[in-house]
């Protein structure tokens, strides 16, 4: 099956179920959960135990960017029917509505925002603006400016809020994760302006939090008070998954302070990988993430799987529900931190922030 075919089937075939079930509920909206959730683990240990390798590396081509525009606009019609079917303006049942809050979620946290991811990495200005909005109406739009200005920049080092550290939980992280990432988006910005001689209402925050306003306005609008809390719900959901991403994909892992007292380059030893079939497709080989930090500008079909990069021991989504137990995570992950940190050329590089690796 050629590479756009797979990445459409994976990333298109559940947005298709949440259509059907945010207006007819029952079995489209289990078959959209499952799909995002078990299937997606089983196809990925059932392709893994076969013998199936990591889709191979492809081509972009216009078909690419085609995908990643038509995701970007299903967004938005997905986030207002998931709004209408959380708040039961679509006729759902009280358990079909919890359902589509949390097959709505998934969607939203799960592609949506690898999508997004995607788009604000892209050469284009439309294709950029597409990616930027999908964050805004998440009610991160920071992230736009945060994550190419900041995290590309300082990744697996205390100056990026976005890097987790050794022995911190994700309920810790997540906190300074999301203030942190404002903050220092914020500044960039600023720093940014300042160097131009640019005046500050070019300042791009002012589109993300105006942005986020008006369409929070317009979900009261249309769906009450119901509905302003059902976007910020969904919003919360799926920024929640993002830094989730974040957590796992860097884990552990630290730059080398050099003797000029810079950080040593980013290389594939600072990003967490995942080279399962399904679940790659499915989030547009976001889990491909120590050659996006090499070559953020790369289309995800293009991004490759470096053999000597840290893999983790399961899917992407699988290990993030494991992050949510973190004594089960340290578990897991300290080891294997503790052996990138022994068969490092220098120790430090692979040593994480905050210092000695605990006992599983």
């Amino acid at each position: 099956m050629p590479p756009a075919a797979l990445f459409a089937a994976a990333t298109l075939t559940p947005a298709l179920l949440l259509a059907a079930g945010g207006t007819l509920g029952g079995a489209w909206l289990i078959a959209a959960a499952l799909t995002l959730t078990v299937f997606s683990a089983l196809i990925d240990q059932a392709l893994r135990r076969l013998g199936a390798r990591p889709t191979p590396t492809a081509a972009p081509g216009a078909w690419a960017d085609t995908l990643s525009a038509t995701l970007a606009l299903s967004h938005f019609a997905l986030l207002a029917l998931g709004i209408a079917a959380v708040t039961g303006a679509t006729g759902l049942a009280s358990w079909e509505r919890v359902l589509a809050f949390f097959a709505f979620g998934l969607f939203m946290g799960q592609v949506s925002n690898s999508n997004a991811h995607e788009l604000i990495h892209r050469s284009t200005r439309p294709l950029r603006a597409l990616g930027r909005w999908v964050y805004i109406s998440l009610l991160f739009g920071h992230h736009a400016s945060a994550h190419p200005k900041v995290h590309h920049r300082y990744v697996a080092t205390p100056d990026d809020p976005n890097s987790a550290r050794l022995n911190e939980s994700y309920y810790r992280f997540a906190l300074r994760a999301w203030l942190g990432s404002f903050r220092a988006g914020l500044a960039a910005e600023r720093e940014k302006l300042a160097r131009g001689g640019k005046p500050r209402w070019q300042n791009p925050y002012i589109e993300y939090i105006a942005g986020a306003a008006a369409l929070l306005a317009l979900s009261t609008l249309a769906f009450g008070p119901a509905g302003l809390a059902a976007h910020i719900g969904l919003a919360a959901y799926a920024t929640a998954q993002l830094l989730m991403s974040d957590y796992v994909q860097h884990y552990g892992l630290s730059r080398a302070r050099l003797p000029n007292g810079k950080y040593e380059p980013v290389s594939d030893a600072h990003s967490w990988n995942a080279p399962h079939v399904f679940s790659s497709l499915m989030m547009l080989h976001a889990p491909r993430h120590s050659d996006h930090h090499a070559h953020p500008s790369t289309p995800y079909p293009a991004l490759t799987l470096p053999p000597p990069a840290p893999m983790l021991p399961g899917p992407l989504p699988s290990m993030a529900t494991l992050a949510l137990m973190p004594r089960l995570w340290k578990r897991v992950m300290n080891p294997r931190v503790a052996r990138l940190h022994a068969s490092a050329p220098n120790p430090s590089a692979a040593a994480a922030p905050s210092g000695q690796i605990a006992r599983a």
